[in-house]
């Protein structure tokens, strides 16, 4: 297996390899570009992001947003990312369609060593993120590697997410933890 392969795969790999170097670059110029344009400039702005992301639906990502290879990123139909959002994507990060992502968001698959010795060698790994569909993660949250959240879901902003959360349940905090159960077929004003 070539570092490439084993990073995705969540195995212990090394980020100086001279492939994944160009990839980084590769984001970050698309990255760049994509920061840079107005909000006039949509057209050339999807374009740019489906240079980098896998999606084939609408989405909406707002400037700045930043990555490390774009192409760990797969995002549903009509996803929103608000603005600053860092999606750290070693591993892959799945996002299911109509989900909100609030300013500031950090998703994060990257992962380094607790044991010193390695972390001084450069090797790390990664564990995958999946976000359900219709989740709604408040801003300046924090979802931790290896975390799915289940549909349906809110998480509240600054919370920190530190393992999965189940479907149809609001849960926030540091470290973040379910608060109480949605019922789907409640109406708006019943919460």
């Amino acid at each position: 297996m070539n570092e490439k392969e084993k990073m995705i795969a969540g195995m212990n790999y090394n980020p100086l390899d001279p492939q994944l170097i160009l990839l980084r670059d590769r984001a970050s110029r698309l990255c760049h570009r994509y920061n840079k344009k107005t909000f006039r400039e949509v057209n050339l702005r999807s374009r740019l992001l489906r240079k980098l992301l896998r999606t084939e639906g609408n989405f909406w990502v707002k400037p700045p947003f930043y990555c490390d290879y774009g192409f760990n990123i797969t995002l549903g139909n009509d996803v929103m990312l608000n603005y600053g959002c860092v999606l750290l994507d070693v591993c892959p990060i799945t996002i299911g369609d109509k989900t909100l992502i609030g300013p500031n968001v950090q998703l994060l698959t990257a992962c380094h060593s607790l044991d010193p010795k390695l972390r001084e060698q450069d090797v790390e790994f990664g564990k995958p993120i999946t976000i359900g569909r219709n989740v709604w993660i408040g801003g300046g949250a924090i979802v931790c590697p290896g975390v799915t959240i289940g549909d349906n879901t809110v998480i509240g902003a600054g919370s920190v997410v530190t393992k999965s959360m189940p479907a149809n349940v609001i849960a926030y905090g540091n470290p973040c933890r379910v608060q109480r159960r949605i019922d789907p077929d409640q109406k708006p004003d019943e919460f």
